[in-house]
């Protein structure tokens, strides 16, 4: 009577998970999301796949916000189980989450990325300020003749941003809104050139909505082309035209270095090491998500974290190092580690 009850108790779960049969169960890990997480991901995917008796990981590159949107739909095989985000999640997206029925997931910091501001190797490297890369991208900027007042973005070349920089044309390939990298870029970069100006500075105490919308809005008459969330493609376009920059994370640098060279940032090289020190002023934290009500019905998914955040992958000389990863010190590993293997969920 026992054993008879099991299918009965298979199948009302299988309903619950929005399945028909039990053929269409999934048996493999769905991964959705950041595209400068993707190839961290790829690789500890096919590590995974070699070493364990488990299916590889499916990964896809959709954007740290599209992988999110996607991720918090709902529970059940028809979602995907874990969302790579290159910044952490919103609070909307995480009440998205538990509006869908979310309400468990498990946040995983996996290491530290720059975002760079790449030409092709073959043009004049690039020194260029936190208030250059702001006066070069804002919609609206502060009136070239003085004043407290903004005005339509004037700047045709970087000469007219900064008389020591080249006059060639502003043209800069970069991610679009749904990206995380471009979400970082203009907080750190060009909200990071905006409060050089005293009084934009304190508009984020008087009006914190003008600041932002001021500070994050990138302007949209050609000189910013959206290049879509294949970083691949960016340093191809650079090859193709020397005179455009892109913007794209480390790894992508790392793995290009032969084709494309990263602009100095406030006099900093986006370096490994100025990266892992915290100098080079344009760099993030890395994360992943995980659905809590996922692991032990999809197969694999403890063992796939257990791979993630073993010192051979995200560790000091792990192989994700060699893919461009900057490590976390190894106190707060071992401290992600152990809310992982807990499977510790997120408040926000």
């Amino acid at each position: 009577m026992k054993l008879s009850v099991i299918p009965v108790v298979a199948a009302s779960l299988m309903l619950s998970w929005g399945l028909a049969a039990p053929s269409e169960a999934r048996d493999y890990i769905s991964i959705v999301g950041s595209s400068t997480v993707y190839p961290f991901s790829t690789t500890v995917a096919e590590q995974f796949g070699k070493t364990t008796r488990f299916k590889t990981p499916k990964v896809e590159s959709t954007g740290s916000g599209g992988g999110l949107k996607l991720f918090c739909a709902g529970i059940g095989v028809n979602h995907p189980d874990i969302a790579n985000s290159s910044r952490r999640i919103k609070k909307s997206e995480f009440d998205m989450c538990r509006e869908n029925g979310v309400k468990g997931v498990v946040e995983v910091k996996i290491g530290y990325d720059g975002i760079v501001i790449a030409n092709a190797k073959k043009a004049e490297l690039m020194s260029l300020t936190r208030k250059d890369i702001f006066l070069a991208m804002a919609k609206n900027v502060p009136d070239p003749k003085g004043g407290e007042k903004l005005v339509s973005n004037p700047y045709n070349t970087w000469k007219d941003v900064n008389p020591s920089l080249p006059a060639i044309r502003i043209e800069v390939l970069g991610p679009p809104p749904t990206s995380g990298t471009r979400d970082a870029f203009v907080e750190l970069a060009m909200e990071g050139g905006c409060k050089d100006f005293e009084w934009l500075k304190a508009m984020k105490n008087s009006d914190k909505n003008k600041y932002k919308q001021t500070c994050h809005t990138v302007r949209e008459d050609g000189a910013y082309i959206e290049a879509g969330e294949n970083d691949n493609l960016i340093v191809q376009k650079l090859e193709a035209n020397p005179d455009a920059l892109g913007i794209f994370g480390f790894s992508f640098l790392d793995q290009n270095s032969d084709k494309v060279q990263g602009s100095l940032v406030d006099g900093q090289e986006p370096s490994f090491e100025a990266i892992a020190d915290g100098l080079y002023p344009v760099s993030r934290p890395l994360y992943f998500y995980v659905k809590k009500a996922h692991v032990g019905t999809i197969p694999g998914i403890n063992e796939y974290l257990a791979e993630f955040t073993s010192k051979k992958a995200w560790g000091e000389e792990g192989y994700l190092s060699d893919k461009g990863l900057i490590p976390m010190p190894e106190e707060e590993r071992n401290k992600i580690s152990s809310d992982v293997k807990n499977l510790t969920v997120l408040a926000l």
